[in-house]
């Protein structure tokens, strides 16, 4: 067992790491859902789109990642993309041509698709 110093040592260094990796104020994430139920979904070839279409695009200030449950199993595969200073965009039952449409026109372009989004599933 690690003592109280070592302990405090590896929270304060954890802290600071995190706090570098929120600095860019100008970064677009984009999460894909990859737990069980989206992997089943159809999410892995979502993910791979996306990934290798920010890197072909060269979108700089776009950052790809995965998680795992976001709690809405019958919507998966899903998406959501935080840009800074805006509210979480939720999209919902993506797909390769979905996907193509988000990097297209949200992450290039700036427009969300308001079909694809969660909101737009309960109506």
């Amino acid at each position: 067992m690690k003592s109280l110093e070592e302990l405090k040592a590896i929270r304060e260094k954890m802290q600071g790491q995190v706090g570098m990796r929120g600095s860019d104020d100008n970064m677009i994430r984009v999460v894909v859902g990859m737990a069980t139920c989206g992997i089943a979904s159809g999410a892995r070839p979502v993910l791979n789109y996306l990934v290798n279409g920010v890197q072909e695009k060269n979108l700089k200030n776009v950052a790809v990642t995965q998680t795992g449950c976001i709690g809405l199993c019958q919507f998966e595969p899903i998406v959501e993309v935080y840009e800074p200073g805006k509210e979480k965009i939720t999209y919902v039952k993506v797909n390769e041509e979905k996907a193509k449409d988000i990097l297209l026109q949200h992450l290039i372009k700036g427009n969300v698709i308001e079909e694809y989004l969660l909101h737009q599933e309960n109506n």
